[in-house]
């Protein structure tokens, strides 16, 4: 059969197909009316009313293009029956209505709706014919398995709407002591429509700051975005960095447990991350500043610059021509028509400072991480709150009701003991004029002795009374 003859076949099928639909798919249409009308153009025509519900479920989903047969050439002429290429169809949408049907089960059903007569249509023959229309027992449970599953593709339509984040194991470095080596991690923020880096570093652990250390480069340099999608692993779940993100409008998204293809794109640049890793081992990279040097080369001078397939992809699928060379990070992400929202530095420091509170001991120091912070004098025995950056501890904010908030730094004990210190005026004992203490116990006597005075008149005033009576 010609190729213009197929067209013209399928146009033709196609709009038989919208005349017998035409009167069901007008908007608003009562149910019930809906179903009166299908009825009477099943009957009208020939056909199931199951037949009629597939072609209405394939004009929404595709327009007039959804109804056009599909060409199955070979199948409609080497058919083992005249009008097979029907029956196929009828098997299809069967194994659409229940994936787990059993094809002895269609052709069961088949022959009960006179669809073919008995004995017809052998089981081997349907099952070839359903595995090269793509609905075989193997790629059906594929397709079970997957309808489950945030494995559908997706991507942005602009920059800085949302951020996807993820840590990978890197190589091992001798960081530790005597040589011993230490394993490192690459912790990275990636712009889900452009693919561009926003922030990342190699670290000498996977704890939960390296993550909000990332977050916190990010803002800063990019400004803030919509929304970031992350795995549930324990440093993205973590409450400061929710509360963190929040406080700065910022919405927190998870992927679902076991559902790693929603985050298809970190995963790909992750697999890149592996020849970065391979170029480290040629260097005999020794520590994490050159670790990290050979990092932010890698991404600045090759990631961002390297044409990238996904961007190729996300243009081509919605009918838009790409540029032979392709398009890179760096333009996509440049070229994006929505302008940065940059937040006041303050703000994004406060917001991902952490807080604590600790007891002012009796040489007027605090403990914190195993180390001992000097404060005030003045405040033994007080409850004050610190706050600090998880990744500088070298300082600490520390603040307390009536008082300006101040640093405190790390205890240092030299060669030679401080002066003594002064200690504030308020604290300081006072040589009292007199016992306020005996004056309270002096005036607490007087008043019971005047009391007892006054209750020894009244009663000699009423003997006095009853003998003049």
């Amino acid at each position: 059969m010609e190729s213009k003859e197929i067209t013209r076949w399928q146009d033709q099928t196609a709009l038989e197909r919208f005349q017998m639909i035409a009167p069901l798919i007008g908007e608003g249409l009562d149910p019930a009316k809906r179903a009166e009308l299908r009825r009477q153009a099943a009957q009208r025509n020939g056909i199931s009313e199951r037949t009629l519900r597939r072609y209405e479920t394939a004009y929404q989903k595709a327009q007039f293009e959804g109804l056009k047969p599909v060409t199955r050439i070979a199948d409609k002429i080497r058919g083992p029956f005249p009008g097979f290429d029907k029956v196929l169809d009828d098997a299809i949408q069967l194994k659409r209505e229940v994936p787990s049907r059993s094809v002895n089960q269609i052709i069961y059903i088949l022959e009960a709706e006179e669809a073919v007569k008995p004995g017809q249509l052998t089981r081997p023959t349907l099952q070839r014919y359903l595995y090269k229309a793509g609905f075989g027992k193997k790629q059906m449970k594929k397709y079970a398995e997957a309808k489950g599953s945030s494995s559908k593709r997706f991507c942005k339509p602009h920059r800085m709407m949302l951020v996807q984040g993820d840590i990978k194991y890197v190589m091992k470095l001798p960081l530790g002591k005597n040589g011993r080596k230490i394993q490192c991690y690459i912790a990275s923020l990636i712009d889900d429509h452009s693919r561009f880096i926003l922030a990342s570093g190699v670290y000498d652990h996977q704890d939960a700051d390296i993550v909000e250390d990332v977050y916190r480069k990010a803002i800063l340099k990019w400004g803030t975005f919509s929304a970031t999608y992350v795995d549930n692993g324990k440093q993205y779940v973590s409450t400061q960095l929710i509360r963190t993100l929040s406080r700065l409008g910022i919405k927190h998204k998870r992927a679902k447990p076991y559902a790693a293809n929603s985050k298809g794109k970190v995963e790909v640049y992750n697999r890149l991350i592996n020849s970065y890793i391979a170029e480290c081992k040629a260097q005999k990279v020794k520590t994490l500043e050159e670790a990290n040097r050979y990092w932010d080369l890698f991404v600045e001078e090759y990631y961002h610059d390297k044409p990238h397939e996904g961007i190729a992809e996300y243009y081509q699928s919605n009918g838009v021509d790409v540029p032979e060379e392709g398009i890179t990070p760096r333009q996509e992400f440049n070229r994006d028509s929505v302008p940065l929202r940059f937040l006041d530095a303050a703000v994004v420091g406060e917001a991902f400072l952490h807080h604590e509170t600790r007891i002012v001991d009796k040489a007027g120091c605090i403990s914190f991480r195993n180390r001992k912070y000097e404060t005030s004098v003045s405040l033994i025995g007080a409850e004050v709150e610190i706050s600090y950056d998880p990744m500088k501890t070298e300082t600490l904010t520390v603040s307390y009701p009536g008082i300006p908030s101040f640093t405190a730094y790390p205890l240092r004990i030299g060669e030679f003991c401080d002066p003594k210190p002064e200690i504030p005026a308020s604290m300081l004992p006072v040589e009292p004029e007199t016992s306020r203490f005996l004056a309270a116990l002096q005036r607490k006597h007087d008043a019971k002795k005047k009391h007892n005075a006054d209750a020894i008149s009244f009663t000699a005033f009423r003997k006095e009374v009853s003998g003049n009576v």
